[in-house]
């Protein structure tokens, strides 16, 4: 079994984020740079099967700058086999289209039987990169998955809705994405750390990979405004001279709740 994870690395999600008000992309240099964590979970997900079965291979798959290279080794700390890492500054600022465009492409020249992924990114939040390279692969998709079950030849799980639970399922190759709901990643030891140094870590650009980027000076889409967060306003409170009460069923029904 080869399973493919897809990480990213992504501005420290407890730290203050901001975006560069001239190219309206986040501005990675103004937060320490993590691995994002729901991308920690899946590839917990992967190794969990693999210390099942052995013979299992766990490859991690990013695309990111060159500085993203601590991310990845941490991934392989964590017990990753090897990482595969497309760096190319023409791919700065792509779009969810371009990136799924790399992703697959990077896919198919590893080969997989499984993609494992996150199923928001805490930077972009975009939530559609799994089933856009599921798309672009030709293979079936189950997304937002709460639990995991994968076999030999298949892989199903749980999907949550406000309507109720959904077992889903699939024949491989597939792609998954999942939640919160599973398990956190494992946490990184000294052996792993050094074992990382050594795994298999390839680098490659969109030319290596058959993508033609387009010139860098033509956008392939628009930015129409962005602007910085308001500051957080005071809410509204509310002091007891007896009259509270309905004071605070006005405020609820003004605010849509009651």
């Amino acid at each position: 079994m080869k399973i493919v994870v897809l990480i990213k690395e992504v501005p420290d999600t407890w730290g203050e984020r901001r975006l560069d008000l001239e190219t309206g992309l986040t501005d990675r240099a103004g937060a320490a740079a993590v691995l994002d964590e729901i991308d920690e979970r899946a590839v917990e997900a992967a190794l969990a099967y693999a210390d099942a079965h052995a013979g299992t291979e766990v490859v991690v798959l990013t695309m990111g700058p060159a500085s993203a290279t601590a991310s990845v080794r941490k991934a392989l700390a964590m017990g990753a086999t090897s990482a595969v890492h497309v760096a190319d500054d023409s791919l700065r600022g792509a779009d969810l289209v371009l990136t799924a465009e790399v992703l697959a492409a990077a896919i198919r020249r590893t080969g997989f039987d499984l993609v494992i992924a996150g199923n928001l990114s805490t930077d972009g939040g975009g939530g559609v990169l799994p089933a856009m390279v599921a798309e672009m692969l030709g293979v079936a998709q189950l997304t937002a998955l709460s639990s995991l079950d994968v076999s030999d030849t298949a892989v199903s799980g749980d999907r949550v809705s406000d309507a109720g639970t959904m077992r889903v399922s699939a024949e491989l190759p597939a792609v998954v994405s999942i939640t919160e709901a599973m398990p956190e990643g494992r946490f990184t030891t000294f052996k792993g750390i050094m074992a990382a140094k050594k795994k298999p870590y390839e680098t490659l650009d969109a030319a290596e990979l058959g993508v033609e980027v387009e010139d860098p000076a033509v956008a392939r889409y628009i930015m129409l405004s962005v602007a910085e967060r308001p500051p957080r306003a005071s809410g509204t409170k509310i002091v007891d001279e007896g009259d509270a009460g309905e004071r605070l069923a006005a405020f609820l029904v003004a605010e849509g709740v009651a």
